[in-house]
């Protein structure tokens, strides 16, 4: 059996002398895994740098056996643009280890995620822009899993503007106006996660951030007994502290 897609690495492990085992989040495929041989050597290794948008062939004898990817020249490498960001740095690996932890091997549901990812990764350089895309990208994977919020009306009156509240529980939207009793207990809703000409300023990234990590650890992670990946929270103190 073979296959070719358009893939972003999400990370790899050494196999055997020089051997790479490649993780990638394919267009079609979702998530893929695949035996690079001599992916390890030093010749080749930034080609499979995490981030990399890249195109490959898959050869295998069953879909759910490890195959072997034949990986061309990566069409956009990221980290190596940003060497000299940390912030970005850190954004790319919470990216990927997200993907690579979230996403079953083989679940196209994955690949939902292909251009949202791709459009996140190419703004990595704007240190003004990319935060915010962050947060939505993180939005938009937890509805790529089924754990989408219900961000369009107040979960207690109905109404559809001067939302500011997410109830933790639910997921559902409020507005603190009709919460007022129990608004403390609810995370902030940023302007910009619903309306998209809203200002983004750093307080609304780190409300961003926390809703996006709640839902995160407690209907993804925790669904896995896993804990939050350790490069997203790096990627938190490096952003918000």
């Amino acid at each position: 059996m073979n296959w070719s897609d358009d893939g972003i690495i999400l990370g790899g492990r050494r196999f055997g002398e020089g051997g790479l085992i490649l993780d990638v989040l394919t267009r079609t495929k979702g998530r893929r895994s695949g035996l690079v041989y001599g992916g390890n050597s030093r010749r080749r290794r930034a080609q499979y740098e995490a981030g990399n948008s890249v195109s490959l062939s898959w050869t295998g004898r069953l879909e759910d056996q490890l195959g072997r990817f034949d990986v061309a020249e990566a069409s956009r490498e990221r980290a190596s643009h940003v060497l000299d960001d940390p912030k970005a740095l850190a954004g790319i690996s919470a990216v990927t280890a997200i993907l690579r932890m979230s996403l079953d091997e083989g679940d196209v549901a994955g690949s939902a995620m292909f251009e949202a990812t791709e459009v996140l990764l190419d703004q990595i350089e704007a240190r003004d822009v990319w935060p915010a895309l962050y947060v939505r990208w993180e939005l938009g994977l937890l509805g790529a899993l089924g754990f989408g919020l219900d961000l369009d009306e107040c979960a207690i009156s109905g109404a559809n503007d001067g939302l500011t509240h997410v109830s933790p529980r639910t997921g559902r939207a409020v507005r603190g106006s009709d919460a007022e009793d129990y608004v403390a207990r609810l995370l902030r809703l940023p302007a910009f996660l619903i309306e998209p000409s809203a200002p983004v300023g750093e307080d609304d990234v780190a409300d961003g951030l926390k809703l996006t990590g709640h839902f995160l650890e407690a209907r993804v992670f925790h669904a896995m007994n896993r804990g939050m990946p350790q490069e997203r929270e790096r990627l938190i103190k490096r952003l918000v502290g």
